[in-house]
C-alpha cells in the first residue's frame, strides 16, 4: 500500500493496461464543457517518453508558463501518431448537447491516432460508443500520466483558440475569460448580447436579434503555443 507521503505512481494504470496484453495506451481528455462560447476539445496521448512523465500533472495545477512549456515538449517529443486533437464547435454543441460533444471529440482524437491505440484510459466517465476497450479513470488527469499529458495538450490548444478568436471579436474580450462565465463575460453578453461563437443551447445566453458579423478564421492546429 501507498504510504500517505509517497508520490502517486502515475503509471499505475498504463501498467495495468500492459500487464493484459495491450501496447498501444492512450490517454484521453477534454477541456471546455462548462464555457459559455467555443469548442469543446480533446487530446489523445500514447506516453512512450519517460522523461516527460514526471512533470506531467492535471493541467488545471499548473501554472500556465509551465502548462506551455509542457505542451511544446509534448509536441516536439512525441512521435506525429502518438498525439491527437478533436475539436467539436459551438455550433454543434447546441445541436448535440455538451455530453455528446465532448465524447464527439474525444472519439475525433482518438481515431487521429495513428497507428490507432489498443486501449484507452478516460479522464471521468465511460465515453458512449467507443470503439477500443477503455477504462475510465475518474479525476484521471492527476492520477495517469497519459490523461495528464492529454489534458495539458487540449488546454493549451483550445485557450490559443480563443486568443485567435479575440482577434476577430475584440469587444468579448475571450483572450482573457477564454469563454468561460466570469463575470465580466456575464456583464458583456448583457451589453452587447452574444456572437457567433456563443453556445446558444446554455444559460445566460440567448439568441440575438442581431447576430455579430461571420468570421470563420481558419487556424492552424497548434499555433501561437510554442512558448518556452
Amino acid at each position: 500500500m501507498r504510504g500517505c507521503n509517497e508520490p502517486l505512481d502515475m503509471l499505475y494504470f498504463e501498467r495495468l493496461a500492459g500487464d493484459q496484453g495491450f501496447k498501444r495506451i492512450a490517454g484521453v481528455d477534454e477541456v471546455g464543457r462548462g464555457p459559455l462560447a467555443g469548442p469543446v476539445v480533446a487530446a489523445a496521448v500514447i506516453l512512450s517518453d519517460a522523461d516527460l512523465i514526471s512533470e506531467l500533472n492535471d493541467s488545471k495545477k499548473l501554472t500556465d508558463a509551465k502548462r506551455h512549456r509542457l505542451a511544446a515538449r509534448l509536441r516536439h517529443r512525441l512521435p506525429p501518431g502518438d498525439w491527437a486533437l478533436g475539436v467539436v464547435e459551438a455550433d454543434e454543441i447546441d445541436d448535440l448537447n455538451i455530453l455528446r460533444a465532448t465524447h464527439l471529440a474525444m472519439r475525433k482524437a482518438l481515431t487521429r491516432l495513428s497507428p490507432e491505440p489498443d486501449y484507452v484510459l478516460v479522464d471521468g466517465l465511460p465515453v458512449d460508443n467507443l470503439i477500443f476497450p477503455s477504462r475510465a479513470v475518474v479525476k484521471g488527469d492527476g492520477k495517469s500520466a497519459s490523461i495528464a499529458a492529454a489534458s495539458i495538450l487540449a488546454k493549451v490548444y483550445r485557450d490559443s483558440l480563443m486568443r485567435q478568436w479575440h482577434q476577430c471579436f475584440p469587444e468579448y474580450d475571450f483572450a482573457s475569460h477564454k469563454g468561460y462565465g466570469t463575470a465580466r463575460h456575464r456583464q458583456i453578453l448583457n451589453d452587447l448580447g452574444p456572437c457567433l461563437l456563443h453556445r446558444f443551447s446554455f444559460s445566460p445566453v440567448s439568441a440575438p436579434s442581431s447576430p455579430a458579423k461571420d468570421v470563420q478564421p481558419q487556424f492552424e492546429i497548434m499555433a501561437a503555443t510554442d512558448e518556452t
